[in-house]
């Protein structure tokens, strides 16, 4: 039992992956193909959810912008609107600078992240168990809950970071910023620049690894739960479902607000 436990959960954390294994691209049958694979493996399964997330997010918004009326609105629309509208003031609240593409970045960092996170309300082996009807070795479908997106997510966000840092400053306002911030004399330029770019580089990795940490967590604890009896089961999916109702929204949440905190200190000059 114990060895068909261990498998059953490597097999719902095992990514769908596309890679070459002695010089042949293919997909990985098990967890140790996949480590032959190395860094240029694909996750497939990571790539088309997130995909359909993004499709998913683009669809409804569009759907509402062209059948919106002044009237009283759907369920869809007015959703639509708290999201815009709890966004802008978020924005407006906690960006200072000048930058019409804050807002809409804002808006769909939330939104996307929302509608990957949601998919861990699905029952762990719904999805796994049709990849396998279908054939499919595994598919492991909550996005965030792979590092590789939350880390692209955060990389993207950092280089929009680095840009305009350079382009508000100036190359040689930032490196200033760097060498004399916190102690502004030339003799601490190296504890100065040791701070700085070790406080520069956390944040793609502070973000990246709170979502990452929350939605892996939250998806193993599910997995267990379905190793239970069945009359076990619901009894704690239940609870524990609610409970995402609060943990999935705020992970959204936070990622948004602290983009654009760190957005809005590259756009602050001095």
């Amino acid at each position: 039992m114990a060895n068909s436990n261990a498998e059953y959960i490597q097999h719902h954390l095992q990514n769908l992956t596309y890679g070459k294994i002695d010089g042949v691209w293919r997909f990985a049958q098990t967890a140790e193909e996949t480590q032959q694979m190395g860094f240029w493996a694909i996750h497939v399964d990571t790539m088309a959810m997130s995909l359909l997330m993004g499709f998913v997010f683009l669809y409804l918004f569009r759907r509402v912008a062209k059948m919106a009326n002044s009237g009283v609105p759907t369920g869809l629309q007015g959703f639509v609107e708290v999201v815009v509208e709890f966004v802008q003031n978020m924005v407006r609240d906690t960006f200072y600078g000048r930058n019409p593409l804050i807002a809409p970045l804002a808006l769909t960092i939330f939104t996307w992240i929302l509608l990957m996170n949601s998919l861990k309300w699905i029952p762990v082996d719904v999805i796994p168990g049709i990849a396998d009807a279908l054939g499919v070795p595994a598919f492991k479908y909550v996005p965030t809950a792979d590092p590789n997106a939350t880390f692209g997510m955060s990389i993207g966000v950092f280089l929009l970071i680095i840009f305009y840092s350079i382009k508000v400053k100036g190359f040689g306002g930032f490196s200033k910023e760097l060498a004399f911030t916190p102690f502004n004399h030339w003799s601490l330029i190296p504890f100065n620049l040791f701070l700085e770019i070790l406080g520069l580089l956390t944040k793609p990795f502070s973000l990246a690894l709170r979502l990452f940490g929350n939605m892996y967590a939250g998806e193993v604890v599910f997995i267990l739960i379905a190793l239970l009896p069945f009359w076990v089961q619901w009894t704690l999916y239940g609870p524990w479902a609610i409970f995402h109702i609060l943990v999935i929204p705020l992970q959204a949440f936070i990622f948004m607000v602290l983009s654009i905190v760190y957005l809005s200190a590259a756009h602050e000059s001095h």
